[in-house]
């Protein structure tokens, strides 16, 4: 199984890559851009052969080291 695993910082957590990539499109002369946020994207190999125990195993993963949960969210979604 693969797990795709999605980390964003939460709504009002200041982020100040998403705001340097803003201010960069900005002068590269791309308009209406707003409001830009950076994540990070995992993608794992799972042995485990059942969903549901895969998503399991990869939200222990997150809880756990992946993601900082106090500041970011994070989703999963097994394939």
């Amino acid at each position: 199984m693969i797990a795709r695993i999605h980390v964003t910082l939460k709504n009002g957590v200041l982020d100040p890559q998403g705001k340097a990539v803003e201010h960069a499109l900005g002068s590269l002369g791309f308009a209406g851009i707003d409001n830009v946020r950076q994540g990070k994207f995992i993608e794992l190999n799972l042995t485990e052969a059942n969903p549901t125990k895969a998503k399991i195993q990869a939200t222990d993963m997150c809880e756990k080291l992946l993601a900082n949960t106090v500041i970011e969210n994070y989703s999963i979604e097994i394939v």
